[in-house]
């Protein structure tokens, strides 16, 4: 089965137009999480996503628009477009949203558990040490897990190194790589939000028989979802940082 990974879309609908169209016919979307926050097309990513054959997990900014988290742990401008998301949002995007589960560790996906922050806490946990890496293989009984969050393109492979587990953090290439043959964690970076450095979009594709993945990046209109944040009133640094991937 081709399957496209993918997370943080994040309201950026041309975005994930993009990503749609790069990657082509596959037989299933796998979302991490975020459809939401940030971003002035809220509905349309939700619509768009139901569009296709998904499986998807609620992320924090999911969460934040249906109200089920204090939003006193947002950033100011996370905050504010949270709350004017929560304002957006129709009876049909809510109640898809309010149906994600946290995690999908079901035994139709076999080798794979899907989660937006780690498997110890799927809504906000971020991995980004070897303390929260370490922890996280430990929450989870699969091969493989992708997860979101970061908004980080990563591969982080648990080893045994003289009579402990360590983990190897490594950057994915453009070349198509195979998972294994050690547990892994795999972050797809973000669709909607990148904060590598690099403004396009970034997604994987997985080959569920060969375990081949394919990370790839996507240029988008950015310009253009900037302009529309602007314009709906959310807030400024929100949109800027669009151009620069951060």
């Amino acid at each position: 089965m081709r399957c496209l990974v993918l997370s943080d879309i994040h309201s950026n609908l041309e975005a994930f137009e993009a990503v749609l169209s790069h990657a082509g016919p596959v037989d299933c979307t796998w979302c991490l999480g975020d459809i939401v926050g940030y971003g002035p097309d809220p509905n349309a990513c939700v619509d768009l996503l139901r569009s296709t054959s998904h499986l998807c997990v609620a992320g924090n900014h999911d969460w934040a628009a249906l109200g089920k988290l204090d939003l006193a742990e947002f950033n100011a401008d996370a905050r504010d477009a949270a709350i004017w998301t929560q304002k957006q949002l129709t009876p049909d995007s809510l109640a898809f949203l309010e149906a994600l589960p946290k995690e999908l560790p079901e035994p139709a996906l076999e080798r794979f558990w899907l989660v937006h922050g780690s498997p110890c806490h799927p809504i906000w946990e971020y991995i980004l040490d070897e303390r929260s890496a370490l922890a996280a293989f430990g929450g989870f009984s699969t091969a493989f897990c992708f997860h979101g969050h970061t908004h980080l393109p990563i591969l982080i492979r648990q080893v045994a190194q003289k009579g402990r587990d360590r983990v190897i953090w490594s950057q994915p290439s453009r070349e198509p790589c195979t998972l294994g043959p050690e547990r892994m964690l795999i972050n797809p970076g973000s669709v909607g939000q990148p904060r590598d450095g690099n403004y396009q979009a970034s997604y994987l594709l997985l080959d569920t028989e060969t375990l081949v993945v394919e990370y790839r990046r996507v240029d988008y209109p950015h310009r253009r979802t900037r302009d529309k944040m602007l314009e709906r009133g959310l807030p400024a640094r929100l949109a800027t940082r669009l151009a620069y991937g951060f």
